[in-house]
């Protein structure tokens, strides 16, 4: 290690942020996509809830059966500030949309972080796409065909 690089990581806030879709404006479904989407963060990241400083969710206006943090209070982030917003209703936006920006404090550096987009969202960020583990989306056909 050279003398001008510390042995030690600060400890900093950063932002990770992420997008998915709602299959339908029901509570159950916008809750559905936030638990998928926050739990792929937590997962590629190693979010500690603990190290959560605050979190701000947004939704498209066609999406208002449900507040999106309560499925973050539904994984036990009881201590952290939660916010919701709804995002501009811009003609060509994506649709149905759930966003996501997490303050967290982490020594990862800023190309550590992976940002998530899933579902619907994968258009909204083609170079931080992901394919969703097999697991999900086996749960999300059987969700498909319950309808």
């Amino acid at each position: 290690m050279s003398e001008s690089q510390p042995s030690w990581q600060p400890l900093v806030c950063r932002g990770i942020r992420g997008a998915t879709t709602a299959d339908a404006n029901t509570a159950e479904a916008i809750l559905s996509a936030t638990r998928e989407l926050l739990i792929e963060l937590i997962r590629r990241n190693g979010i500690r809830q603990e190290d959560v400083t605050s979190v701000i969710f947004t939704t498209t206006p066609d999406l208002n059966a449900e507040y999106p943090a309560l499925a973050a209070r539904q994984l036990g982030w009881h201590e952290a500030a939660l916010m919701c917003m709804q995002e501009l209703n811009v003609p060509h936006g994506l649709r149905q949309c759930i966003r996501v920006l997490i303050h967290w404090n982490t020594t990862r550096s800023l190309h550590e972080i992976q940002h998530v987009y899933i579902r619907g969202a994968v258009n909204l960020r083609p170079d931080r796409s992901i394919e969703l583990p097999e697991a999900i989306q086996q749960i999300q056909l059987s969700n498909q065909e319950e309808l």
